[in-house]
């Protein structure tokens, strides 16, 4: 499992990692500000972490043709740049007395949808780096690389917000965004852009053609409808443990943010344990298997209650909930990669990340009022008997076709490779 993936990947993964990295540390940095800085109120906070992402998600529709007609590596390069300038403008206004609720908000806007296209962007990169085997290994090490920042990032950001304040904490992010983009330019494997075949800007049968990729394949149909309630019904009791374990448990901060840190280190046992497992038991059993756990796991939430007792069953059931999630995605996202044609990974990609975000806001301002209606718990409970059915969603055996990455020609330095081809590979993974 100790692939050698090449210079090329390497810096591409680097920059991940440090972008990654760097966002982890500023977690939570512009509620922060809003709070200390600015003295918002707990609505506008709210509004602020949940507007953000949902423009973004709405903004990234029109993006997917057009970074899917552009070389990719200029695209990575320009969405770090821009991220870089607007988080950058956060500490710089500060210093000015300029800063405002209205500019955390259009950071907060901007970043989210120079996110979503850097993650088509990069998508559409891998396919066109690795193929085959080389695609699980590399997806392993994107995920172990996320549940490492995500165990890391939080505490040592934490400890640089009490050092050295939440506005120098959004600077130290967006180093990381010109580091990232340094690292991209390093990359010296080629481009891939889909030809431009149509009028230039985006248009509505543009921004269809993503959609209709997904639905009118019955694998990637599947993975995208597992995915999406998944990460909503997931992500909507996110705020709601918080209320739980802070306002009604009245939990220690420092031991609220231990009960989140410490299982994340599970995913990166599960990101590296994927391609062995693939190997040893096969892509599809392995999908299936991990796919039910994760589903099965969450609803031990239901049983946390105060004191240490609660805190210990919060770490068990996220860190084997984060450690099925470590070996399920690295494999979903191998499998959607495969399955969607080159020359519009990064449409349909871009389509997936908005598609999902919106659901996921729209799921947590549910369950946030189902939380009133009943309690924050019934409302987890809730969630976790509903996550139960979501494995019936993903494809059965019949539909992974074992042995073919989808590709078609595409406008290349490399273009001559871009075909329809097939591979052998490890055992049903390949």
């Amino acid at each position: 499992m100790r692939a050698r993936l090449g210079p090329d990947f390497g810096w591409l993964w680097s920059a991940y990692a440090v972008s990654t990295y760097g966002t982890w540390l500023a977690f939570g940095a512009f509620g922060l500000i809003a709070v200390r800085v600015l003295d918002s109120s707990p609505f506008a906070v709210s509004l602020l972490e949940a507007v953000g992402p949902a423009v973004a998600a709405v903004l990234a529709f029109s993006l997917g043709p057009w970074v899917e007609h552009r070389p990719k590596r200029p695209v990575l390069i320009a969405m770090d740049l821009i991220r870089a300038a607007a988080m950058a403008s956060v500490p710089v206004a500060y210093a000015l007395g300029l800063l405002s609720y209205g500019q955390l908000l259009v950071v907060s806007v901007v970043c989210g949808t120079a996110g979503i296209a850097f993650a088509a962007a990069s998508g559409a990169y891998l396919k066109h780096l690795l193929r085959g085997d080389d695609l699980l290994v590399a997806n392993g090490r994107f995920e172990g690389t996320a549940w490492a920042a995500t165990a890391a990032g939080p505490p040592l950001g934490g400890a640089l917000v009490g050092l050295l304040g939440p506005v120098v904490t959004v600077g130290v992010d967006a180093l990381s965004y010109l580091l990232s983009a340094l690292a991209v330019r390093r990359v010296r494997g080629g481009d891939v852009a889909s030809p431009r075949d149509r009028a230039p800007g985006p248009r509505p049968a543009d921004l269809r053609y993503g959609w209709r990729i997904i639905v009118g394949d019955a694998v990637l149909r599947g993975l995208f409808l597992n995915a999406v309630l998944v990460g909503g019904l997931i992500m909507a009791t996110a705020p709601l443990l918080a209320v739980l374990l802070l306002g009604q448990y009245h939990l220690p901060a420092w031991q609220y943010g231990l009960a989140f840190g410490v299982p994340a280190l599970g995913g990166l046992v599960g990101a590296r344990l994927s391609a062995r497992l693939v190997a040893r038991h096969g892509r599809h059993q392995v999908m299936i298997l991990s796919g039910w756990l994760r589903s099965v796991f969450p609803l031990g939430l239901a049983l946390v209650q105060p004191g240490v007792p609660g805190l210990l069953t919060v770490i068990v059931v996220e860190g084997l909930l984060i450690t099925c999630m470590g070996v399920f995605n690295p494999i979903s996202a191998t499998e959607r990669l495969r399955r969607i044609p080159l020359s519009h990974t990064a449409r349909v990609l871009s389509t997936w990340s908005a598609v999902s975000r919106l659901v996921q806001a729209a799921l947590v301002v549910i369950w946030g009022v189902l939380a009133t209606l009943t309690s924050p718990l019934t409302a987890i409970t809730v969630s976790g008997v509903l996550l139960l059915a979501t494995p019936l969603l993903l494809p059965g055996r019949r539909f992974i076709f074992p042995n073919v990455d989808v590709n078609v020609h595409v406008t290349s330095s490399s273009a001559g490779r871009h075909q329809l081809r097939q591979r052998p590979g490890i055992g049903e993974r390949s």
